[in-house]
């Protein structure tokens, strides 16, 4: 059996069992519960699992690609632990729960998987009679083989982390006497008995405080491991032998010309290679890059060590885009996304690569020198250099230490690392003195003049750096003479990217202005350093980029539509034009209606179908305002201005970026819009992608309404207002039958009315019911007094007094103190009064209470 074979088999069991196959999840999860990256494949599913959201389906099986990090340092040290792998698994979401799941699994590896039965091994939870006994008493599993285990038999996706959880039981193949110690799992260990399949009854939730409570409902999620289960299926010594991996090992041979079998460490270092590239393939297809932080740091960091272990074979040559072009060839047919992005794959793969190997020879030799010095602990020093100078992420340095059997100084080098960030925030000061940061500025400008903005024409620029400044935490200052970056300004968001020279590079996560012309790049120095004087590549974020001037155009549509529903009356009194969304603010005085914000969004759409030019125009802000200019609310102009014209109406002066033409802009859609203010509105709006996806999410919800009603989504206003006509008479028939039964209800208090006065116990009744209880019982003949005391939870007290006017009784007076004995209060009134408290337990103490002052008040009247 191959791997597609087998995909096919798990699959098209549970299809057969009425599971709907959902495709793969991203590595990159979404859920704030969830890890950096996605381990398991019940990850998509945790909004349903805890509740959140509804499933579309009661039973569901998925292939979902996965990536653990605790595995990286074991990785290639055995033929079973990886990084990335498919993880197989069936779901239940509120169905069926451990009577089914059990048998299932059972059925399906020693049935369509051909695994021996008599080879298995099964674990529970060491509190779980129930699961043991199914593997019992209904798969017949025998009692030696079903061991109990304590916290291995509770899974959760981070140990400790809030989150869905439950106990489990896990399959284990027995691989024979000559893989170690018998006895099952429980005694035998890894190598011998291998997990293929864990069954995860999840029925808990642990919470933030770590205490754990129960789900909404009673789950199964199960994992088993395509890459565990082949190499039986198969009859392949490991999975490394198998179809997913044998021809990327066979890669990883022909690039560093070792063989695999011939030794151990050469072995090793092909198993690495061949995962490690494996997993760096598909974290770039879903979309991360590397970097020192986050998954980026994950993604650099398997390439590195794959990059390592070809260096330590004697692989002077690039080998990632050999490992990722067989990834992609044996994967590809599985995994579409790795043949659509494989040039990207590529690329950034092989940047990476060429980058390491740039210091790879120096620092190798910095470490075996380090190793060779015969002393037990590498300095910390030493690893700083490794990491600073040459690329080594700690990691590997402690990693290659450990298998010489060296130990590395990381307190040490966490110091250093310390003490770099404090030498960069003083670098800013050298030679400045006591100048404040406005006289530095001051002088940048006096010195060099403003800065020369050329984002208008690209968005990567060379540059020199003029001075880098210490800011707020790790934060730094660069200032370039020449930038493509726009600074914030007219309510446009400043650009984000990157500042790179040869020694290092900014993350530019902000651009404004220092003084006016004076633009400053806020960012972090995320590789190396940077100084004053070097030559730099400034690269915008193009996306992000697009994103913005996609809103900020459509801002100014927006403007014009608004003047032309509402009137020349509206202006713009503030903005926010950023990549996710934009926000207008305008004066106006009242809520648009429907239709008018309708037609706003209509005619926005049809400026951008006709894909007019947008053009812009440096002239005398005279002759703009001759030509009808609108100046956007808070700019300062100068005497010489730049005007856009959006389209053959919008005519405005901005320093804003802006698209080429409308059509680029796509579809405008408005969100919402409120007041913020008197006479002032705000409306936000999304365009591009951000606006179809909201469309897409919306046509969604009306297909969903509309499958609810049984009706077409062109047929929802009618199929609406039948619902609600209809629960219009279900509330009144509600109220009528109430009343009834009140009446009723009353009638029977009256009838035990003594000397005129009714002081009972009513359970069950809201407040309002139990007040609208008394007034009826007041207006039997014969009834000038009514106390009814009740709980509606069983826990909560309510308390009703109602008199007469003839009775010389005050209501609020009768229920004062039996409000005090339910642990209440309540208010002063003369005929009708309430009160409630926290303590329902001693209601029939408070209302014999009531009795006793009726009857005092009886005898003293």
């Amino acid at each position: 059996m191959d791997a597609e074979q087998l995909r096919r088999a798990f699959t098209g069991f549970f299809e057969e069992r009425g599971h709907t196959r959902l495709p793969s999840a991203s590595l990159i999860p979404h859920h704030p519960a969830a890890p950096l990256l996605t381990p398991a494949g019940m990850v998509p599913f945790i909004p349903i699992f805890l509740g959140e959201e509804r499933p579309a389906h009661k039973r569901a099986t998925s292939v979902q690609k996965c990536f653990r990090t605790a595995d990286v340092e074991i990785v290639g040290r055995t033929t079973r632990h990886l990084t990335f792998f498919e993880m197989l698994g069936n779901f239940s979401f509120g169905d069926y729960f451990k009577e089914l799941a059990i048998p299932f699994a059972w059925e399906l590896v020693t049935g369509p998987l051909g695994v021996d039965g008599d080879r298995l091994w099964v674990s529970v939870h060491e509190t779980d009679d129930d699961a043991a006994a199914i593997w019992s008493d209904t798969v017949g599993v025998p009692a030696q083989r079903i061991q109990r285990m304590g916290e291995d038999n509770f899974w959760e996706m981070q140990k400790g982390a809030p989150g869905p959880c439950g106990v489990s039981s896990e399959l284990y193949y027995d691989k024979g006497d000559e893989f170690g110690e018998g006895g099952g799992p429980a005694v035998g260990g890894d190598e011998r008995y291998v997990e293929i399949w864990n069954l995860v009854f999840m029925q808990s939730q642990r919470l933030a405080d770590g205490t754990i409570v129960d789900l909404p409902r009673k789950n199964i999620d199960t994992g088993a491991a395509l890459e565990r289960i082949l190499p039986i299926s198969a009859g392949k010594p490991s999975v490394f032998d198998t179809d997913v991996l044998r021809p990327i090992v066979a890669a990883a041979e022909s690039a560093t010309g070792r063989r695999y079998g011939d030794d151990e460490e050469g072995d090793v270092a092909l198993r690495v290679m061949a995962d490690h590239a494996r997993g760096m393939a598909f974290l770039v297809a879903d979309g991360v890059l590397p970097s020192n932080e986050g998954r980026g740091y994950v993604l650099r960091r398997v390439i590195r060590r794959a990059v390592q272990r070809a260096y330590q074979l004697g692989s002077e040559k690039l080998v990632t885009p050999t490992l990722v072009a067989s990834v992609v060839e044996v994967l590809g047919g599985a995994w579409p996304e790795l043949t659509e992005s494989a040039d990207l794959i590529t690329d950034i793969v092989s940047r990476e690569e060429e980058r390491f190997r740039q210091t790879l020879r120096s620092g190798f030799a910095l470490l075996d020198e380090a190793l060779a010095a015969g002393n037990r602990t590498i300095a910390g020093d030493v690893a700083f250099r490794l990491h600073d100078t040459y690329g080594f992420p700690i990691e590997l340095t402690r990693e290659i230490a450990e298998e010489r059997g060296v130990e590395v100084d990381v307190t040490g080098f966490e110091a250093e690392m310390a003490e770099q960030r404090r030498r960069a925030r003083r670098h800013a000061k050298e030679g400045a003195g006591a100048a404040s940061a406005d006289e530095r500025y001051r002088a940048l400008v006096d010195e060099h003049g403003p800065t020369e903005f050329v984002g208008y024409e690209v968005t990567e620029a060379a540059a020199r750096i003029l001075a880098v400044l210490a800011s707020e935490g790790d934060t730094v200052e660069v200032f370039l003479d020449r930038t493509p970056f726009y600074a914030e300004g007219g309510g446009q968001v400043g650009d984000a990217g990157t500042i790179t020279t040869p020694t290092g590079t900014v993350e530019v996560t902000d651009t404004n202005s220092a003084l006016p012309g004076l633009h400053r790049h806020l960012g972090r120095v995320v590789e190396g350093e940077v100084t004053a004087g070097q030559e730099a590549t400034a690269t915008v974020d193009a996306d992000r980029r697009r994103a913005t001037m996609r809103n900020h155009t459509g801002t100014h549509l927006l403007h014009w539509a608004l003047r032309e529903v509402l009137g020349d009356h509206v202006k713009q009194q503030g903005s926010y034009v950023g990549p996710d969304r934009l926000r207008f603010d305008f004066s106006h005085f009242s809520a648009p209606t429907r239709q008018e914000l309708a037609r706003v969004e209509e005619l926005v759409n049809l400026a951008v179908i006709s894909d007019a030019p947008v053009l812009t125009e440096e002239t005398s802000m005279k002759e703009a305002r001759s030509r009808g200019a609108i100046a956007f609310f808070g700019d300062k102009y100068g005497d010489m201005v730049r005007m856009v014209r959006a389209g053959e109406r919008s005519l405005e002066l901005c320093g804003g970026t802006h698209v080429p033409a409308l059509g680029m802009i796509g579809p405008v859609r408005i969100v919402s819009e409120s007041s913020i203010g008197a006479n002032t509105r705000r409306i936000e709006a999304l365009t591009g992608e951000a606006a179809l996806d909201r469309i897409a999410a919306e046509e969604q919800l009306l297909e969903r309404l509309a499958a609810q009603l049984n009706a077409r989504p062109d047929e929802l206003p009618d199929a609406v207002e039948r619902l609600v006509e209809g629960k219009r008479a279900a509330d009144e028939e509600l109220r009528s039958v109430r009343r009834r039964g009140l009446a009723e209800q009353a009638a029977q208090l009256a009838a035990a009315a003594e000397d005129g006065a009714v002081v009972a116990r009513v359970d069950g009744l809201p407040p309002d019911q139990l007040r609208e209880l008394a007034t009826s019982v007041r207006s039997a003949p014969g009834v000038d007094v009514v106390v009814l005391g009740g709980s509606p939870d069983g826990q909560r007290a309510s308390l009703v007094s109602a008199v007469a006017k003839g009775s010389g009784l005050v209501a609020s007076d009768l229920i004062t103190e039996a409000a005090r004995t339910v642990q209440g209060g309540g208010g002063r009134h003369a005929e009708l009064a309430t009160a409630g408290g926290r303590d329902a337990s001693r209601l029939d103490e408070a209302l014999d209470g009531v009795r006793r002052t009726v009857a005092e008040a009886r005898r003293s009247g």
